[in-house]
């Protein structure tokens, strides 16, 4: 039920009454309650193929990520030359540096193994040193001035 009344304005104010408010409370109070919540299982479906989502994203993904990319290619530092001369001097580099190894381990393991040696190959010298329980190698960068120590354990066995 509502009542109209006047302010001191002389305005119509429309005002409800207490028990209209209580039945209006009620009744939403009721229905809140009473309504069933109704869900269902929430199911993680991953979006990148390689994770088990959809194969079809793998373009789209491939070209977001790409698009995002602001790394750079690392240059060679000799642009301009030929690239068969560089593999031609890094395999050579390559085949001399395995020959020093293959002298170094026939010095340090070889039929005449050796107690202490030194190689010395452009700018890098290598001493290897045997002790009782290893062989202690030290490889100095003489353009850099750095040293690398490795140790390498020695196993006896026992035989009679």
């Amino acid at each position: 039920m509502k009542m109209k009344n006047r302010n001191e304005k002389g305005e119509t104010i429309m005002r409800m009454s207490r028990n209209m408010r209580w039945f209006l409370v009620s009744t939403s109070v009721t229905l809140a309650i009473g309504a069933g919540a109704q869900a269902q299982e929430l199911v993680y479906t991953p979006v990148n193929p390689s994770f088990g989502g959809n194969p079809f994203n793998s373009a789209h993904l491939l070209a977001v990520a790409n698009a995002q990319d602001k790394t750079e290619a690392p240059s060679s530092g000799n642009s301009g030359s030929n690239p068969q001369a560089d593999l031609f001097v890094r395999q050579l580099q390559s085949r001399l540096l395995s020959g020093l190894a293959s002298q170094v381990a026939e010095a340090i393991f070889g039929d005449d193994p050796q107690d202490y040696g030194r190689v010395v190959f452009g700018d890098q010298t290598i001493e290897f040193t045997r002790g009782l329980d290893s062989i202690t190698l030290n490889i100095l960068d003489a353009t850099t001035g750095t040293t690398t120590e490795i140790v390498v354990p020695i196993f006896t066995t026992g035989g009679g």
